[in-house]
C-alpha cells in the first residue's frame, strides 16, 4: 500500500523492488488517461519501462475504424467490425506467485474508521456545476450515499465473481434475449460490477459464453460489445465527458429545479416505476438497465433537467459506474450522443413501461412498499384510485405516496418542442 501521487509512488516502488518495468490496466476516461500519461513520463525519466495493458476489454478498443479511417460513432457497424477483430488471449491463472522482495515496505491498509464515507446527517441537494468549462463536482446526494446502501447488490471479490459467472453460464444466459427486460426476473447476468472493477475478464466471459450456441448467448455477447463501443467512443471523443456529442443539442435549454431533482433522486416523483428504480439504486448501488432508460428519460424529457445531473447522481451510487458507460448511456437516452435516433423515439412512457416490463407489479411493490396493497389494476396509476380505494389500500395520494409531479403527456409535447427548437 502506498499513499501519494501515482507518478511519485510508483517510481519509488519500482526503485525499491529493482523493477525494470511497470504494468497496469489502462482505462479510457480523460482523468485516467491524464494520470497514466504522468506515470508513463515519470517512469521513463527514471529509466523504467511503462507497459499499460487493455485488460478491461475483449479487443483493443483503440483499433476499430470505419472504412474512411474514422472512429465509429454508430453501434451496429461497430458491432459487425468488433466481431471480426482479434481477441485478447485468455490466460490461465498462475499456479503460484513469486515471493515479494525481501525487506519490502508493505504499507498499511487504512482502517474503516479512517475513511470518512458517512453522511453528516440528512443533507439537501447541493450545487452541481454542469457548465462545459467548470470543474466537474458532485454535490451532496441528500441521504442517499454509498454509506446508506442497505442491500448491496453483489458480494465483492473475484471468488464471488467467478461463481456468479459460472451460475449465469450454466443456463440462464440462454434465455437472455427473452428475459433481460423483465424488471422482477433474474434475466440479466448481474456481472457488471465485477467487470467494472476487474474481478472478471470480459475476454474470458465472451470466450466461455461462446461455447454455448444459443440466441441468448449471442444477445449477451452483444451487450459486452456495447460496453466496448462506449469505451471506444470516450477514448476517441474525450470531450463527451463535458459536452453533448451532437453539437446541435448543446443549445438545449435545461430547467433548474432543485426540488424536482431531489424528488427524482429520492424516488418521490409519484410515478411508481421511476420511484422503484431510484430506490433500488439508493439501497443496492445497482439498477436494472430497462429501469435506467426509464428514469433517464423521465429526468431529461419529463422534468427537462440536465442529463449531467443524472450522470453525476449515478456516478455517486452505481457499483458498476464506469465513466464511459455512464456517460454513453445518459447521452443515448437524452438523444444527444452517438448512435443517434430521433429524439421522440427515446421518450419513455413510465406507465407503458411498467405495464410491459413489470406486469405483475412485483418490482414496484418490492421497492415502493407504500403501494404494496394497491390493486394491480391501479398500480400503474395509483392517483386514479377513488378516495375509498385509497383508504382501503392504505395509500392516500398526497399523504402516503406523492401525486405525480408532472403530467407525462403534457411534458412529452414540451420535450418535442424543446428538441425541435434546436434541431431545426
Amino acid at each position: 500500500m502506498r499513499h501519494g501521487r501515482p507518478e511519485d509512488e510508483l517510481v519509488a516502488l519500482a526503485a525499491e523492488t529493482a523493477a525494470d518495468s511497470v504494468l497496469w490496466t489502462s482505462d479510457v476516461s480523460p482523468y485516467a488517461r491524464a494520470r497514466d500519461t504522468r506515470v508513463t513520463s515519470a517512469l521513463r525519466d527514471a529509466g523504467i519501462q511503462a507497459r499499460p495493458q487493455g485488460g478491461c476489454y475483449v479487443v483493443d478498443i483503440s483499433k476499430p475504424r470505419t472504412k474512411a479511417g474514422a472512429p465509429f460513432t454508430v453501434f451496429s457497424p461497430f458491432h459487425r467490425h468488433w466481431l471480426e477483430l482479434p481477441r485478447r488471449t485468455v490466460h490461465r491463472a498462475p499456479g503460484e506467485l513469486p515471493p515479494l522482495p525481501g525487506g519490502l515496505r508493505m504499507g498499511r491498509v487504512p482502517a474503516r474508521g479512517e475513511i470518512d464515507v458517512s453522511p453528516a446527517g440528512p443533507r439537501r441537494l447541493g450545487p452541481i456545476d454542469v457548465s462545459p468549462a467548470g470543474p466537474r463536482r458532485l454535490g451532496p446526494l441528500g441521504d442517499v450515499t454509498h454509506a446508506a446502501l442497505a442491500e448491496p447488490f453483489c458480494e465483492p471479490g473475484e471468488p464471488a465473481a467467478r461463481a456468479a459467472l459460472a451460475a449465469w453460464l450454466d443456463g440462464p444466459v440462454d434465455a437472455y434475449g427473452d428475459t433481460h427486460d423483465l424488471l422482477a426476473e433474474a434475466g440479466t447476468s448481474g456481472l457488471s460490477p465485477y467487470l467494472r472493477w476487474g474481478c472478471l475478464s470480459p475476454a474470458e466471459c465472451e470466450a466461455r459464453a461462446a461455447r454455448r450456441d444459443s440466441e441468448g448467448v449471442r444477445a449477451w455477447i452483444r451487450q459486452l460489445c456495447w460496453r466496448e463501443f462506449y469505451a471506444h467512443v470516450l477514448l476517441t471523443h474525450p470531450d463527451n465527458v463535458r459536452l453533448e456529442f451532437q453539437p446541435r443539442y448543446r443549445d438545449l435549454e435545461w430547467v433548474r429545479d432543485d426540488d424536482a431533482l431531489e424528488s427524482w433522486r429520492a424516488g418521490r416523483t409519484g410515478y411508481p416505476l421511476v420511484d422503484a428504480a431510484m430506490r433500488q439504486l439508493a439501497r443496492t448501488g445497482w439498477m436494472h438497465n430497462r429501469a435506467r432508460l426509464v428514469v433517464g428519460s423521465f429526468l431529461t424529457k419529463d422534468m427537462h433537467l440536465d442529463w449531467r445531473l443524472g450522470e453525476a447522481h449515478f456516478e455517486g451510487l452505481l457499483l458498476d459506474g464506469e465513466p464511459a458507460q455512464n456517460n454513453g448511456n445518459w447521452q443515448w437516452v437524452t438523444s444527444v450522443g452517438v448512435d443517434p435516433a430521433p429524439y421522440f423515439r427515446r421518450i419513455f412512457n413510465p406507465m407503458l413501461q411498467q405495464r410491459k416490463f413489470d406486469p405483475d407489479g412485483v418490482y414496484v411493490r418490492r421497492w415502493v412498499p407504500e403501494l404494496r396493497d394497491v390493486p394491480l389494476g391501479r398500480l400503474v396509476e395509483p392517483w386514479t384510485m377513488s378516495g375509498e380505494e385509497q383508504e382501503a389500500a392504505g395509500c392516500v395520494i398526497g399523504r402516503d405516496y406523492p401525486a405525480p409531479i408532472v403530467e407525462h403527456a403534457q411534458e412529452r409535447r414540451r420535450a418535442v418542442q424543446r428538441y425541435q427548437a434546436v434541431a431545426g
